[in-house]
């Protein structure tokens, strides 16, 4: 029976790397953050205006403006759940930092026994908490690097950790144009023990190295029209290449609209596993505090129903 479970908790298991359209290993740290990222199809890693994420490129610490707090949670279809907590802060005179949470998981996993009887409900999950910092080391160049721990649950006593490095670099060409590019889960990996269900004999240890994702991008700002725009390009270890763009417009001081497009793979006729996602944030602002919602829809090809984010947010 103990055998027949694992095996479904490894499907979930897949199932959470399936969320990315990805085969590989911690993919749910890589499906985006929040749903102004999402929402611009992803394209944030040289994004420097707005609320900023160092989730994307931790070298854009340095350009939040004031501390802000978010929190996000996703809306999936197959019993996955994927949540986000973030808080970034900068750090005078020319620094900033970011800690935060992504949680992803799958639950109501029927379980049953060798006649197929129904025996009780099962889940896993995988979490990434992780810490960022970055400085200017130039007025218009900004360094970071991010702490990322993962843990991991499969089944019972099989769990995973591990942690990896993300580095990051940003130049501001113009106040208008920026350049980012960064390298994500360096050293990240998973390595498993069944040991705990099958024995010192008959258990197995095994080792799931993250893929090494680097990424390239520009965004444009034009401040008298409220667009911003960006493109970014990403290569993982397994040559992997795509494309994602994303924009948004401010039509209003307290109200903004967003669209985007990721997931086109240049190399892989077959893939057909873009996302084009739209989305917006209402804001408002009292005394010495500004709330704001945002939502995002995300295609999402391969899944019986679509992707909605939300994220509450207060700057202070």
């Amino acid at each position: 029976m103990r055998k027949i479970v694992i095996f479904f908790c490894f499907v979930a298991s897949l199932s959470l790397n399936a969320m990315a359209e990805s085969p590989y290993v911690g993919s749910f740290a890589r499906m985006g953050y929040g749903a102004r990222g999402m929402g611009m199809g992803n394209a944030m890693v040289a994004v420097t205006t707005g609320n900023i994420s160092t989730y994307y490129n931790p070298a854009l610490a340095p350009f939040c403006q004031e501390r802000t707090a978010t929190a996000s949670f996703g809306i999936l279809s197959l019993d996955r759940s994927l949540n986000f907590l973030n808080y970034t802060q900068p750090i005078e005179p020319n620094g900033g930092f970011s800690v935060g949470l992504i949680n992803a998981g799958v639950s109501n996993i029927d379980g049953r026994d060798n006649s197929g009887y129904h025996t009780e409900d099962y889940s896993t999950f995988e979490n990434q908490f992780y810490l960022a910092f970055g400085f200017k080391p130039e007025e218009n160049v900004a360094l970071g690097v991010a702490i990322k721990m993962y843990y991991s649950k499969l089944f019972e006593e099989v769990t995973s950790s591990s942690v990896g490095f993300d580095l990051g670099a940003l130049v501001q060409i113009t106040p208008e144009l920026s350049i980012g590019g960064s390298v994500q889960d360096l050293n990240s990996k998973y390595q498993w023990s069944t040991s705990s269900v099958y024995g010192t004999l008959n258990g197995k240890n095994t080792k799931d190295n993250f893929p090494i994702v680097k990424k390239i991008g520009a965004a444009y700002t034009m401040v008298n029209t409220g667009v911003t725009v960006s493109v970014e390009y990403e290569n993982t270890a397994s040559s992997i290449q795509m494309f994602r763009m994303g924009a948004e417009y401010l039509l209003h001081e307290n109200f903004s609209v967003r669209g985007g497009f990721d997931r086109w793979e240049i190399n892989n006729d077959n893939a057909a596993g873009e996302k084009p996602s739209f989305g917006f944030t209402a804001r408002t602002s009292f005394e010495h505090w500004a709330p704001a919602l945002m939502y995002a829809f995300i295609f999402e090809p391969f899944s019986s129903h679509d992707i909605h984010v939300i994220t509450l947010s207060a700057s202070f």
